[in-house]
């Protein structure tokens, strides 16, 4: 893997670094820290090296949503029927969609016959799918998509799906979500 070093000023006159190692960019800023918080080089220069990756292997890291669900969000998961579930996306173009998965097999792609259509360059055509049984309630598979599935931020070809779970498919983040009356009894 060859790496291609730029070096030009992107932003009011600094000299800043980009680097592209593959389909990987990182960026090193040297002077976007006050001089306090600085290193010193051998020039005898006070610089900060802050360097951010972007790419891939970035773009996947998993930060759990802290964010509580909406009044309407948890109407929407209450009134699920026995044996349906709901998907929440809550990052992406269709944040706040709510998906019903209440027949055997959901699809989910770029195509648009997909049961749960995401038009994004990071969705695959054909890029999961949500099986519902009877035996282990629900799971979803990768259908050898390109940027892959991820469950609790883990990249996975097929996954056991648990009340509360977080799914990514391409840029989209969605939270899994079973019906009440599926729920194990809380037990006292």
């Amino acid at each position: 893997m060859s790496a291609v070093l730029v070096a030009q000023p992107l932003a009011r006159g600094s000299l800043d670094q980009l680097v592209w190692i593959g389909r990987r960019a990182t960026v090193t800023d040297f002077d976007s820290r006050s001089p306090r918080d600085a290193a010193i080089h051998r020039d005898g220069e006070q610089r900060h090296d802050a360097t951010q990756t972007f790419g891939h292997d970035s773009d996947l890291s998993f930060v759990p949503f802290g964010a509580e669900l909406t009044e309407v969000e948890q109407s929407a998961i209450a009134a699920l029927p026995s044996g349906a579930a709901l998907l929440l996306v809550r990052s992406g173009a269709l944040a706040g969609a709510r998906y019903l998965l209440d027949t055997p097999v959901t699809t989910i792609g770029r195509h648009p016959e997909a049961d749960i259509f995401f038009d994004d360059v990071t969705v695959s055509r054909r890029h999961a799918e949500i099986i519902r049984s009877n035996e282990n309630g629900f799971e979803i598979t990768d259908q050898r998509s390109l940027n892959g599935t991820y469950v609790n931020g883990e990249r996975v070809d097929r996954s056991a799906l648990a009340n509360g779970y977080e799914l990514r498919v391409g840029k989209f983040r969605l939270n899994f979500f079973v019906s009440p009356a599926d729920l194990p009894a809380a037990t006292e």
